[in-house]
């Protein structure tokens, strides 16, 4: 026999008793992972199964939470809508509010001069009738004679009744100088402020009430105190014509105004 042949039949010999062990350990190793492998594909499987079985649950709730969502979001857009145009509505009603009682006011104010107006203006009617069916008497006047006063006094009154203010103003001014103390003087320096009043020069107006009260015994003073009142009022002097018009209330609590002077005072107070 051939050396040779024997040694490499020897050596091959060799190799397969070394090679056996290791095919069987990868044998035992790819048996291994087949076993898991299959464990994993049915867990694969069975997830499938139930995602396929829950699937068409999630869609739907998706599509409710979805649905829900644009529902809200729809309210909560309506809700701030109505919200808004509410707070609109409130600031409109409060603005017409305050332009409403602004307006009251006013109206308020020129329904009382109006008021006043007829007031006054009937009140010198009145004097005038009565002075006409008085007769004459024996007054004291160291310029003109009583009858003479009088004459001048119920002309200068129907000029300030028939609006003809400068010269009534001139008439009452020459009765209130020529005799200071006749008993028709305090009526003439009264009504001299009213031509001032009616040709709105205020100022003056108040100037001239103010010394209606220098005439003692004067029945005068609260038509003059009301005016008072009236006169800051239209200035634009409020604060003023709350002084004047609570004069009249604390010192003339009997006068036929009084209750006039009360309500004109709140809405003052108001503003």
């Amino acid at each position: 026999m051939n050396y040779n042949r024997v040694t490499k039949y020897f050596i091959l010999f060799l190799l397969i008793c070394t090679t056996l062990p290791a095919q069987n350990d990868i044998s035992r190793e790819l048996k291994r992972l087949n076993a898991k492998i299959n464990r994993e594909r049915v867990r694969v499987d069975t997830l499938e199964t139930q995602i396929r079985i829950l699937l068409p649950d999630l869609r739907n709730t998706l599509r409710a939470t979805v649905q829900a969502k644009k529902q809200t979001d729809s309210v909560a857009i309506l809700l701030i809508n109505r919200i808004n145009t509410i707070q609109n509505k409130m600031r409109i009603l409060e603005d017409k509010a305050a332009y409403i009682d602004s307006t009251n006011f006013e109206i308020l104010a020129k329904l009382m001069m109006i008021e006043n107006k007829i007031v006054t203006l009937t009140n010198s009617f009145s004097e005038i009738y009565q002075l006409k069916s008085e007769k004459p008497g024996e007054m004291s006047s160291t310029k003109i004679s009583p009858a003479e006063y009088k004459k001048r006094y119920i002309e200068s009154l129907t000029n300030y009744q028939n609006g003809n203010y400068n010269d009534a103003i001139i008439g009452f001014s020459e009765l209130v100088i020529s005799d200071p103390m006749n008993e028709l003087a305090d009526n003439s320096q009264y009504w001299l402020a009213e031509c001032y009043y009616s040709q709105k020069n205020y100022k003056r107006a108040i100037i001239e009430f103010e010394k209606v009260f220098t005439f003692p015994g004067t029945d005068k003073d609260d038509d003059a105190q009301l005016k008072l009142g009236l006169a800051y009022q239209s200035m634009g002097n409020i604060e003023k014509a709350r002084e004047e018009y609570q004069r009249l209330l604390d010192y003339f609590p009997g006068s036929e105004y009084y209750d006039k002077a009360k309500e004109t005072l709140k809405q003052l107070n108001m503003e």
